[in-house]
């Protein structure tokens, strides 16, 4: 089976100091060019994201992760009381991926809506998972059009957590001899394990400059964090679900959609700095991004397939 490890903050880990992330950045040519598509299929039509949480989280910690599901494609009835730069705007680049992909059909282009809310608060499984206990909790969501998410808390381990990667996605086939694919995600809450790993730039990085850390849009470092990796990992799944869809390098171990993009939030970005961002005049919280029911995100840039350059919001 795939398993596709997201490499995002293991790269912020190790500084950023690419040059290609620099040159991302900065919209001025780069290694990559276009992430080659490898004929695989998309993602696409209506898809529910599944949430399973693990281990206790608060009311108000699911619905930071709930309102950016919804966010993705919420729209205001009215432009005026549409803020932007928002959540939605950011996820569109995607589409462009998908267009590119099958540019002669007339498919609908995938729409993503919250789907059902699992909650594991005793840790079936216990406290410390593999992958494959990863795969079993996110089989306990929709198999059909869907995408699993398993969220772990603050005290839930997983193999390779902070010192590989942040969150992983991959697929899996559905139960039954005829069982179809479905995509699915892991995100881990690094507030207490890692957070110098997979919450910079809300918590000092590991090495590299120590900037003072921004705070936390949602004043929560570690769901703040998760929201980051989440976005990074439906970008990957959306453009390469199966493993054989948008991406460079080593199929286990590829740049994706956001990926190929390490620590750029804002223009102006470089390593250790995430770029030039919006502050919340009332709490100080950094973010790039207006989503529903009145929440700000930080979310990382996107790779733009059309333009061969990282597209930040702000």
């Amino acid at each position: 089976m795939y398993l596709l490890v997201f490499k995002l903050f293991l790269f912020l880990s190790l500084l950023q100091i690419s040059v290609s992330a620099r040159n991302l950045a900065s919209q001025e040519p780069n290694q990559f060019q276009l992430l080659k598509y490898h004929k695989g299929a998309l993602l696409s039509g209506k898809i529910s994201v599944n949430l399973i949480w693990y281990g206790k989280f608060k009311p108000s910690q699911r619905a930071i992760i709930s309102d950016f599901i919804t966010s993705l494609t919420h729209t205001s009835p009215t432009s005026k009381t549409l803020h932007q730069p928002s959540v939605a705007t950011w996820w569109k680049t995607t589409e462009k991926y998908y267009k590119l992909a099958t540019p002669s059909k007339n498919s609908s282009p995938l729409s993503l809506t919250l789907g059902k809310q699992i909650i594991d608060e005793s840790c079936s499984l216990g406290k410390s998972l593999t992958d494959k206990k990863i795969q079993t909790l996110a089989s306990k969501g929709d198999q059909r059009n869907a995408i699993n998410v398993v969220l772990t808390s603050a005290d839930v381990t997983v193999t390779g957590f902070g010192m590989s990667r942040c969150g992983t996605h991959g697929h899996a086939r559905g139960l039954g001899k005829r069982g179809s694919k479905f995509a699915y995600i892991w995100v881990g809450n690094s507030e207490t394990q890692c957070p110098g790993q997979c919450a910079w730039p809300f918590h000092a990085p590991v090495y590299g400059p120590q900037s003072p850390p921004l705070v936390a849009p949602n004043n929560d470092v570690g769901l703040d964090g998760m929201v980051i990796n989440l976005a990074s990992l439906l970008a990957g799944t959306a453009t390469n679900p199966f493993g054989n869809g948008y991406y460079q390098g080593p199929q286990n171990a590829p740049l994706e959609a956001a990926s190929a993009c390490p620590g750029v939030y804002g223009k102006g970005a470089y390593p250790g700095y995430a770029g030039d961002l919006l502050v919340d005049t009332t709490t100080g919280g950094s973010f790039n991004a207006y989503g529903a029911n009145g929440r700000k995100f930080l979310l990382p840039a996107l790779y733009d397939p059309t333009t061969s350059a990282c597209s930040t919001m702000v």
